[in-house]
């Protein structure tokens, strides 16, 4: 790609699950139920459980069951809450942990709950092998043959919105998520659950910083177009978008920071033509990802 920096824009069947799950004992399920307490596994009571970037508790029944389809790292338990109902994606998730010898357990209802960090994990959980940051330098080569499609997030810090935005990016065809290292959520439980599984097949960096970030795709030879309210370009005039490109949204509220705004090739707007002034973060991500998407598929 010939790169000419533009000038700055202003502003799974029933028995078989029930026949397959153990209780916390460690027998199959019974009647009897112990009382050994739970810990995720592989973690001791002192022992830190965030490494890489996180992702290690899985809730929410699609999450535990993209976890296990997808296969790209391991899965060392999935818990069951006691008594569910029956419903086809239990019992796929059982046959999938079957199929990958994953251990099962089910627990009694309050011990799940305790051990829950979302307000709403559908009876089910699992716990998994961290996942791993990729190179920033990786991020940015061609993906199948196409330029990489990058998503970079300034400081996002509500989880739901993440794991919204990460479904987004899944869904476009993002390629790679910078995300910083510090102000900003980690991938939490709640994450993982509000993203749906995306988690398991976008590859994800974590930065020191993102204006330090946006330098080096400079220097690799990716566009970096900053999202912001005020601009004379809208993202649906990006000449840019068919090329190796990286999107950067900002913080709830404040938006891209002054020093990666600073750092972006281009800067973009979203039109709006009603009464409120911006739009939710994770919406800004859905309509700036697919406009990048309409316009690749025309080329």
């Amino acid at each position: 790609m010939s790169r000419g920096k533009p000038s700055r824009q202003n502003a799974p069947s029933g028995d078989r699950r029930g026949g397959g799950r153990r209780n916390e004992s460690g027998g199959r399920r019974s009647g009897q139920r112990g009382t050994t307490p739970i810990r995720p596994p592989g973690t001791g009571a002192g022992q830190a459980r965030q490494k890489g970037l996180g992702g290690d508790q899985v809730e929410g029944r699609h999450a535990v069951r993209e976890l296990l389809l997808a296969g790209t790292r391991r899965t060392r338990e999935v818990i069951f809450a006691a008594d569910l109902d029956q419903a086809p994606i239990l019992d796929e998730i059982v046959d999938l942990a079957d199929d990958t010898k994953t251990p099962i357990r089910e627990v009694p209802r309050g011990k799940f709950e305790a051990m829950a960090r979302t307000d709403a994990p559908q009876g089910l959980m699992a716990f998994a092998a961290p996942l791993q940051s990729v190179e920033l330098d990786t991020l940015a080569r061609p993906v199948g043959g196409e330029p990489p499609f990058l998503l970079i997030l300034d400081g996002v810090t509500d989880p739901q919105n993440l794991g919204a935005i990460l479904r987004v990016a899944e869904c476009a065809g993002v390629t790679g998520i910078v995300l910083p290292r510090h102000r900003a959520a980690r991938i939490t439980p709640s994450v993982t659950k509000s993203a749906a599984g995306a988690i398991e097949h976008l590859a994800m960096t974590q930065v020191a910083g993102i204006p330090a970030a946006l330098q080096r795709l400079k220097e690799l030879e990716v566009w970096t177009v900053g999202l912001d309210m005020v601009a004379d370009t809208t993202v649906f005039d990006l000449q840019v978008a068919t090329d190796a490109i990286a999107l950067v949204l900002g913080a709830e509220g404040s938006g891209v920071s002054r020093l990666a705004r600073e750092r972006c090739d281009v800067i973009a707007r979203i039109p709006l033509a009603g009464n409120l002034g911006s739009l939710n973060v994770a919406t800004a991500a859905a309509v700036s990802c697919y406009e990048v998407v309409r316009r690749r598929e025309q080329t």
